[in-house]
């Protein structure tokens, strides 16, 4: 009996008896597995929120890598400063290098009250070429609606180093123009926070999705009772405090926290083209596909040769030297690898069908694009 010789009917045959032996060989897998997680884990309480804080300051005791005169907001800082201390100094008199303008920044969390410690964020925001050695001048912090809620001051710590030589020479590690002070700012007035209203509290999701609020509303009516949540919609649960807890909306907030819900989880992969890392979460599933992958390389030289004239004829000047282009093509197709991706039920054998194409991340990335669009990859694609 003669076989055929065609190559494309040869690997068309194979890919189907591939096929057919993995749909033969795996089972169906029916159902997503459920998580439990505590209701603090993926809510919020809408009311009970952080507030960032920003100020601007000098940074002071620098060894000569303060801001220069080319920074006028540093000199004339420094000059405000020295005279609300009571000193008269003209502007011609300054003589910055170890002075820097810097952003000061800070997060209050909720509930903070008057003379809490927050710890402090600083940056400069001019030329200066490092903040080692410095000590914040007492700034002021205020919120986005412009009132003053919190000052700060303190020495500068760095997670870097600048060591510099007379020669010119420098070693430098991390980055030594940003730094925080812990505990370096004092909190002057309370932000109000108003978490009940009408006898009901309001549940923000981190993450929205109508499974999980509909999942909090289920587990928080069955431990408090029918009627006490209402899901509104994919990021919110709605939550009447039940009459065992009325005046006691802390005890309440402390109990719903730690109730525990049952649901699904969307099934994520996170591409990070930038540097080719790619992310799987647990309830990817894999339906079994063929992945032929090939390379194509081309290659073109260009090789430029000189033309010189014949012999000038007596009386001629039409002869020229030129350069004339010479270029070589050449293609070079790699092998074609024909892998067969099975049905998977769990992350470890995800991870072990994906690592046996033997693919780097990049060329990964697509491939898994490609099986979403085949519909054999179970998880929403993100690309970052």
């Amino acid at each position: 009996m003669r076989h055929s010789s065609n190559p494309l009917t040869a690997l068309r045959t194979a890919l189907l008896k591939s096929v057919a032996v993995a749909a033969m060989a795996f089972t169906t897998f029916t159902g997503t597995e459920a998580h439990a997680e505590k209701v603090r884990d993926l809510a919020n309480i809408a009311g009970a929120r952080d507030n960032q804080l920003v100020g601007y300051g000098i940074v002071t005791g620098l060894s000569g890598t303060g801001d220069d005169v080319s920074v006028p907001f540093a000199a004339q800082s420094t000059l405000s400063l020295v005279r609300r201390l009571g000193v008269q100094v003209d502007a011609k008199q300054l003589r910055l290098k170890n002075v820097a303008a810097v952003a000061v920044t800070a997060t209050i969390p909720p509930f903070a009250k008057a003379g809490t410690r927050l710890d402090v964020q600083i940056s400069s925001i001019g030329n200066a070429k490092s903040l080692i050695g410095g000590i914040l001048v007492q700034s002021v912090l205020k919120g986005a609606d412009q009132k003053a809620y919190a000052v700060a001051q303190g020495a500068v710590l760095l997670g870097g180093f600048d060591a510099r030589g007379n020669s010119g020479s420098t070693v430098k590690s991390g980055v030594t123009t940003a730094g925080r002070i812990p505990e370096g700012a004092i909190i002057e007035n309370e932000i109000a926070t108003n978490f009940v209203q009408n006898g009901r509290l309001r549940l923000d999701l981190r993450t929205p999705g109508f499974a999980v609020s509909a999942g909090i509303a289920d587990a928080l009516n069955a431990k408090f009772g029918l009627g006490t949540a209402n899901a509104e919609d994919g990021g919110a649960v709605m939550v009447k405090i039940p009459e065992s807890f009325a005046g006691r909306p802390v005890q309440l907030i402390s109990a719903l926290e730690d109730t525990e819900v049952q649901f699904a989880r969307k099934a994520r992969v996170i591409i990070n083209e930038r540097t080719g890392t790619i992310v799987a979460g647990g309830d990817v599933r894999l339906s079994p596909a063929v992945v032929v992958n090939g390379s194509l390389t081309i290659v073109v030289r260009e090789t430029p040769t000189v033309s010189q004239p014949t012999a000038p004829v007596f009386g001629s000047t039409n002869g020229k030297t030129v350069v004339v282009a010479r270029s070589e093509v050449e293609v070079t197709e790699g092998s074609k690898t024909v892998a067969l991706v099975p049905k998977t039920a769990t992350l470890a054998e995800v991870s072990s069908a994906i690592a046996a194409l033997g693919l780097p991340p990049r060329e990964l990335a697509s491939v898994l694009q490609g099986l979403r669009s085949a519909g054999a990859l179970e998880a929403e694609i993100v690309v970052q």
